[in-house]
Parts: structure tokens; sequence; C-alpha cells
């Protein structure tokens, strides 16, 4: 790894929209020295990086085999390698899965799981002939202790944190190190995104004596006490940048309380979180 710590390291990021996680990710790697290649589905999105020299600004849609084939070359061509990806491009779901439409699971699979893997099949080649790289995966602590109307999201999220446990061992043969980085509650623009996502679902038959209670999963994701983004990602970013970078880092509220759940006996998982979601019959 001694490329990415005696050069100024190049950092590709997805999903680096304004008021998200990835956008503090990008200004965090670019405060460390870093030559930043934030993206986005809309330049809009990262309006306040435009006059920026850190920042290399692509339109990127992860669900795209051509935009994340198109971006990545560009990449590569302005620096000559890329010695970080941080998959962070993410949306999320609230529904209830007997009823959720097939194709928000499509599409928030399309974004949270195929989009990383979009995006390491098209960068790790460009690693491996160096034989040096970082993968960053952002996952979440919903995926450790799941309860009711966010299945679709957290089942995205814990198939990236299975995804990037097997892509450690394959990936350390060329050379690249893994690490999979689990934010807690996080303070962003995420909470709005999902109210702005429940508003296109249909009208619930099966659940409908507990929409009440749905629509409050969706107000929690917006009103929950949240770690400033900022802090999250100055404290991710020394972390992997660190010579050696861990196989799991997580921060953010919660981010305790729920790995202490993910080893609780399912028994007690099931009274504690349906208790606190209002969930029990």
């Amino acid at each position: 790894m001694a490329s990415i710590v005696n050069e100024k390291p190049v950092v590709i990021i997805t999903g680096c929209s304004v008021g998200g996680i990835g956008h503090e990710l990008a200004r965090a790697f670019a405060n460390k020295g870093c030559s930043v290649a934030a993206t986005a589905r809309s330049m809009k999105a990262m309006a306040d990086f435009e006059h920026d020299p850190r920042f290399f600004l692509q339109e990127l849609d992860v669900i795209s085999d051509k935009s994340v084939e198109s971006v990545v070359s560009n990449v590569v061509e302005k620096f000559g390698r890329i010695d970080i990806l941080v998959n962070n491009a993410g949306v999320q779901c609230v529904g209830p899965l007997a009823e959720i439409p097939l194709s928000q699971v499509q599409n928030t699979f399309n974004t949270n799981v195929f989009g990383p893997m979009r995006m390491i099949q098209a960068v790790v080649p460009h690693m491996a002939e160096r034989r040096s790289g970082k993968v960053v995966n952002i996952g979440s602590i919903g995926a450790l202790a799941p309860g009711p109307w966010g299945g679709t999201y957290n089942a995205s999220k814990a198939a990236v944190h299975s995804l990037t446990d097997s892509l450690r061992f394959e990936l350390n043969l060329l050379g690249i190190q893994v690490t999979n980085v689990v934010p807690g509650v996080i303070r962003s623009n995420i909470g709005p995104s999902a109210a702005n996502n429940y508003k296109t679902m249909p009208d619930w038959k099966l659940y409908k004596d507990f929409k009440d209670l749905i629509q409050k999963r969706v107000e929690f994701i917006a009103t929950t006490k949240a770690t400033p983004a900022d802090v999250f990602a100055q404290d991710t970013v020394a972390v992997v940048l660190k010579e050696k970078s861990p196989a799991w880092y997580s921060s953010g509220n919660y981010s305790t309380i729920m790995a202490i759940m993910y080893h609780l006996p399912i028994f007690v998982k099931d009274f504690l979180i349906g208790r606190a979601m209002h969930a029990h019959k």
C-alpha cells in the first residue's frame, strides 16, 4: 500500500449529493490532501464543489453500466489511477414486505447492492494492475438488527455486508484492502429522501390498520437523534487512510447498541425491537 501512503491518494466516491454522508466524506478526504472524484446523479447536487480544484466532479448513475464505465474511465484518464473506491450511493425504502411494489424492491437492490458491484467490477481491474488499492463499502446498522417496515433497505445492506466479507478474502489476493463501514444514525438527507420515496407507495391493504406505525418509521429516520455527518466523515476518513485499514468500522449514534443487539438471542431481539417499534400483536 506504499502508493497510498507516499502519494496523494486518488479517491472516487459515489452518492456525493449535498446534505448526505458522501458529500461530507468527499470534503473530509479533500481536507486530508486527497484528489477526490466526487460523483452524484446530478451535477447540481454538488454545486458547492464546482469551483474547488480539489474535486473532479462527475455525473454518475450507479444503476447504469454505461455511466459507471464512462466515469471510471474519466477518472483513470485524469489521475492515472484510483487508490480508494468508496461505495456510498444508496436509497431508502420503507413499507411492509408483503405489499411493497416489487419495482421499489428491485430499485433499492439495484442501487444499494448492484451499484457497488458495478463500481467494484469497473475499478478493481485498475487497482489489480498495481496490486494496490482500497475498497470501502458503506453498510448500515439496520442490517444488524432488522425491524419491521424497513426490510427492503435492511436486506440490501445485509447483502452489502456479506459481499464485503467475501470481497475481503478475494481482493486481498490482488493486494487490495476492503473495509466495511457501518454508520449509526447519521444526520443527513436520507430522512427527507425516505419521506419523498414513501409518498410514491400505494395505499396499504393488508396493513391499512398499521399505516400510522409505518409512517412513524419514516419519520423516525428523519427525526431521531443523529451524529453530525461531518463528524462521522472525519472519523471514517482517518480510519480509511491508515496504512492498514480495518475490516470493519462502525461509528455514530446507536452503533454500539445495535452491535450488541446483533449478538442477542433472537427471542430477546424480537421482544426489544417489537416493543420499540410497537410491532407486537
